[in-house]
């Protein structure tokens, strides 16, 4: 305990961010010392300890100590305090950054803490997600200092430590379904000049998140664009992280016209992908329904079922496009499209619901021509009558 103690000092005198990183974390060795969160351990850390990081250590001690015992709650709190108390420190380091490296951890742990605790009370907490809000409170006040710091020298501010921030807050505001409150962040990264210098590790969380924002806000090209980077400078080995980000990228690409490749989908066990694109391509919608109903479980729990269903309009396109192909004119009966339908698993449609939903393909682009409600046909157009839906967006 001790010698702990004394070590602590050493590296703060020396400013080794680093080293203090891995002395101030959770998964460090030191965490097994059971006298840790004594009262003795305490008076020790205070009496050799310079203000204000005797604070900082004293709540890591005490963060400890909650957790070895299997109180997650209280060990949350506890870090809450101490990531309150570097806050202070890195408004006081008015001309060093070298404790980034502590706030990136202890950053990150809080938050994986905060998860902890907000399960531990699943159930019981009449207000779901609030551990995780006053977590993100905590996270702001770190950003906000790296934020302000506008001295012109790259070299030493802090905000180089931003965008780790910005990946913690994405996280947790995903997890708890405020993504409006995202746009600040993504706005700060954005317009920062160190936007494209930070480690590629940082990037490609950032870009992961931010392209499945966009998908969510209907912006399918920028989220192509941001999944493509993230997934395209993914390490090859971590198959798992690839295999998330396709979870978002391939439904993207889909509504951008663009289906899968059956070996890629089984190369990252995504098969439920394929089906999909095979009902979509063919605009069978019996077989797409079918597709949807079984892969529910799998649609839902990745956040994407409302997205998959935006698919649908493009199966509609795909079947009259076949109708279009068969009959080899640009003046399509309507009743043939209503033939198509019911042939293909849509029940109780009749005219007037086929007319409305050609129309709405119309005003989406996506079939270029007029309806002749006079003479109950599709009039399309001659040059490219059904565009390419990547021209759309």
């Amino acid at each position: 305990m001790d010698s702990y103690i004394m070590q602590l000092r050493r590296i703060w005198l020396n400013q080794d961010g680093d080293t203090l990183a891995d002395l101030l974390s959770l998964r460090h060795s030191h965490i097994s010392i059971s006298q840790l969160g004594s009262e003795a351990a305490i008076t020790k850390a205070m009496e050799h300890l310079p203000s204000p990081f005797d604070d900082l250590v004293l709540y890591h001690m005490k963060t400890v100590h909650a957790a070895a015992k299997g109180d997650p709650c209280t060990a949350y709190e506890y870090q809450s305090s101490a990531v309150q108390s570097l806050t202070k420190i890195l408004q006081l380091q008015k001309e060093e950054n070298w404790m980034l490296p502590v706030m990136n951890r202890m950053c990150l742990e809080l938050r994986l803490l905060a998860v902890r605790a907000e399960n531990s009370k699943a159930g019981k907490n009449p207000k779901p997600g609030e551990v995780l809000e006053k977590c993100t409170e905590c996270l702001m006040g770190c950003f906000r200092v790296c934020a302000a710091d506008n001295r012109s020298s790259e070299d030493d501010t802090k905000r180089w430590g931003m965008l780790a921030l910005v990946n913690q807050l994405l996280k947790v505001y995903f997890r708890i379904n405020k993504l409006h409150l995202c746009k600040p962040l993504i706005r700060a990264i954005e317009s920062s000049a160190l936007k494209d210098q930070f480690s590629l590790a940082q990037q490609i969380t950032y870009k992961f998140f931010v392209g499945r924002k966009a998908m969510f806000d209907g912006d399918y090209k920028a989220a192509d664009e941001y999944l493509t980077y993230a997934f395209e400078r993914c390490h090859k080995r971590s198959t798992k992280n690839k295999r998330l980000i396709l979870t978002y990228l391939v439904p993207a690409k889909m509504l951008l016209g663009y289906m899968p490749k059956s070996t890629v989908l089984e190369k990252y066990e995504l098969t439920e992908f394929w089906e999909l694109a095979e009902a979509v391509r063919k605009g069978d919608l019996r077989s797409l329904e079918k597709v949807m109903s079984k892969h529910e479980t799998f649609f839902v729990g990745a956040g994407i079922y409302l997205i998959v269903e935006k698919l649908k309009p493009i199966a509609y396109r795909n079947l009259f496009k076949k109708v279009y192909l068969a009959l080899n004119t640009h003046q399509i009966p309507v009743e043939s499209l209503l033939t198509a339908l019911i042939m293909h698993g849509v029940e109780d449609v009749d005219m007037d619901e086929t007319e409305c939903l050609v129309a709405n393909l119309i005003y989406d682009g996506k079939i270029k021509g007029y309806i002749s409600h006079q003479h109950k046909k599709l009039v399309i157009s001659k040059q490219n009558p059904f565009p390419r839906l990547s021209s759309l967006t």
